[in-house]
């Protein structure tokens, strides 16, 4: 999977043969960034998805054109603000073990950690997009979103991790689905946050045991066995 470490900068080569039109990419990430730092510090502070663009503006030291110009409207500076996953990716390189299955286990915990960290954010976000309509959970919840954990799966196939004739694309997917429900459930209340993880590493457990070679089903059957416990 490729890392944002590996990717070429574009703006690297567009400044090496226009370094005036470098200059004016660079400004317009850098104005985006300060944009969608100001939607989350607003979301957290007023619990509510619903941006005003001249709070917003105001917030980020920008002209009020700019997140029109930029954006083009306030749902897309939402839909930036729920893909803007920086610091999920700080977070999981920074422990990102070897063992391809446990870095699967490590992506699901590192996110819901990151998500009850920070609960008001989190929740006002994950209810919003229960609440949006489908153009908008497309946006957030299609192959965008699914690059990641299709990714991961990928990496744990490719090092031999599952048995033949299980697709790994798909597997990831389906992953995935464990997680947002989780998320949902409890952004909703239904389950206590003491509990999303477990619950959410149980579901990939199971799905995983069925899915991994046989040299590799203990290692599922205990992580299986430690999410019921907690559960428990």
């Amino acid at each position: 999977m490729t890392t944002e470490s590996d990717a070429l900068d574009p703006l690297d080569t567009l400044a090496e043969g226009d370094p005036a039109r470098g200059r004016r990419e660079a400004g317009k990430a850098e104005r985006r960034r300060a944009i969608i730092k100001a939607a989350r510090e607003l979301i957290r502070e007023t619990g509510n998805p619903g941006l005003s663009m001249r709070g917003l503006a105001a917030k980020a030291g920008v002209s009020l054109a700019t997140p029109y110009n930029l954006f083009g409207s306030k749902r897309a500076i939402v839909v930036a603000v729920l893909q803007d996953v920086r610091e999920y990716h700080e977070h999981f390189n920074a422990r990102r073990p070897a063992d391809p299955i446990e870095r699967i286990f490590v992506a699901l915990d590192t996110a819901i950690e990151i998500y009850l960290a920070d609960p008001l954010f989190y929740r006002t976000l994950w209810t919003a997009v229960f609440d949006a309509s489908e153009g908008v959970r497309g946006e957030i919840l299609g192959p965008k979103g699914d690059a990641f954990w299709t990714g991961v799966a990928e990496e744990a196939a490719a090092a031999g991790a599952f048995r033949e004739g299980v697709g790994a694309v798909m597997l990831g997917q389906h992953l995935d689905f464990i997680r947002r429900s989780a998320m949902f459930e409890w952004a909703v209340g239904l389950i206590a946050p003491e509990r999303v993880g477990a619950t959410a590493r149980l579901g990939y457990a199971l799905i995983l045991a069925g899915a991994v070679a046989e040299d590799r089903r203990g290692q599922l059957l205990d992580f299986v066995a430690d999410a019921q416990a907690q559960l428990a």
